[in-house]
């Protein structure tokens, strides 16, 4: 990841989709596993890799309220939805 693709501010973040901000995170991921970024970047990249995270669990979050079971009678016609995972 060069210097010139991380913004300073991180704003862009919100803008992304979960396949966007996915695909930055592993970049991120990649460039601080092999070892070679300086320490202040290190940093940087790990607070924006954090901000990724953070923004995938938020839309992850979003789209699991969003999906719904089918309701089965006893003669398998459906008869409603109800949440996927009940709380």
């Amino acid at each position: 990841m060069s210097e010139d693709t991380v913004p300073a501010d991180d704003s862009d973040i919100k803008r992304m989709s979960f396949e966007e901000a996915l695909a930055s995170l592993e970049r991120i991921v990649a460039d601080l596993e092999r070892g070679d970024v300086p320490l202040d970047r290190s940093i940087r990249i790990y607070e924006r890799g954090e901000k990724l995270k953070n923004h995938c669990d938020r839309l992850l979050s979003a789209a699991e309220d969003k999906v719904e079971k089918i309701k089965l009678n006893r003669a398998g016609k459906p008869v409603g939805v109800e949440p996927l995972d009940p709380a």
